[in-house]
């Protein structure tokens, strides 16, 4: 570990001296490719990143609702985020807060960085001493940029998958481009992490400022895990529309959600679980018990916690099904 470090300091030391460039230990060497993008109908802005980098979600992606998102790579300077953002909220367009940041940065042959703001405007900067390959493509509504590639293909073949996927989510369309690229070789050095971040077009609470936030900081198949997360990441999203449902007292709406989040995680036992409640409170006591006997096999706290629920109003039935459900 200490050699490989020693090799790290060595190498940037000796680039920094060469080149008369001033960075800080600090920086990550984050060589990788990502994608910013807009959704032209919803407005929604995202992120996607991958690299032979650890945690790689916490240097690169930078988004804020309404606003804009920007990637930061190579020798990253992770205030470009920030900054740009910033110079976003004070109306410049992509292009104006780049050329801004890059004009004062002595760094800046060494920088990879996009930007797209709310209205889809992008602008992009690939260092004239950014490890090879290389580049950059802008198009309507995204930027895709990669540098210390195996080959020359990354960045036409993301382009293809996000263009070719026009009508799907904006997630999914950011996923299939990341999968395009490490289908054509990826980063040369391998694949470490990644991230999937998506915020609304709108300015929105804080709290609710990105609707997709998704992190693998360390895997040998970082854009696998990804997928996965992301899957499961739709089923809760079912989950949240089901419950939201039974408040309103839709409760075939409500069922219909929750048949979706179980079809996309299905060996998820709470999912199943709030499934049989819900049909319990609808009065469907045999489907509710034959769901809960199963769930109950695999994991007896489950029948402790139904017996937790009618005390708080969370399972209203008579006590006859009260008995069914419990045991």
């Amino acid at each position: 570990m200490k050699k490989h470090l020693l090799l790290i300091y060595f190498f940037v030391y000796s680039f920094h001296f060469a080149n008369a460039q001033f960075f800080t230990s600090k920086e990550p060497l984050v060589h990788t490719y990502s994608i910013v993008a807009r959704d032209a109908i919803t407005g929604e802005m995202a992120v996607g990143v991958q690299s032979h980098w650890f945690s790689v979600g916490t240097a690169v992606p930078w988004l804020e609702a309404g606003v804009g998102a920007v990637a930061t790579q190579s020798f990253v300077d992770k205030s470009y985020g920030p900054k740009a953002l910033a110079l976003l909220k004070k109306g410049y367009t992509a292009q104006q807060a780049l050329d801004s940041l890059t004009k004062v940065d002595e760094g800046r042959d060494v920088r990879q960085v996009a930007i797209i703001d709310n209205k889809g405007n992008v602008a992009s900067h690939t260092g004239a001493k950014c490890i090879q390959y290389a580049s950059h493509i802008t198009g309507t509504n995204f930027s895709i940029q990669s540098n210390m590639m195996l080959g020359d293909k990354v960045c036409e073949s993301m382009k293809n998958a996000f263009e070719k996927s026009i009508g799907k989510p904006l997630a999914e369309r950011v996923l299939l481009a990341l999968e395009a690229a490490e289908n054509v070789g990826g980063d040369i050095r391998g694949k470490q992490s990644a991230a999937l971040m998506v915020v609304p077009g709108k300015t929105v609470e804080v709290w609710n400022n990105k609707t997709v936030d998704l992190r693998v900081d360390d895997s040998p198949l970082p854009l696998k895990e990804l997928r996965r997360l992301y899957t499961v990441h739709l089923a809760y999203q079912h989950m949240n529309n089901g419950d939201l449902a039974v408040e309103k007292n839709n409760m075939e709406l409500a069922m219909q959600e929750y048949n979706a989040a179980m079809k996309l995680f299905p060996q998820n036992l709470e999912m199943q679980y709030w499934t049989a409640i819900t049909l319990a409170n609808n009065k469907q006591i045999a489907k509710a018990t034959i769901l809960l006997q199963k769930i109950y096999a695999k994991d007896k706290n489950w029948r402790e916690l139904t017996k937790r629920l009618k005390p708080v109003g969370l399972l209203n039935v008579s006590e006859a099904d009260y008995q069914k459900l419990i045991q």
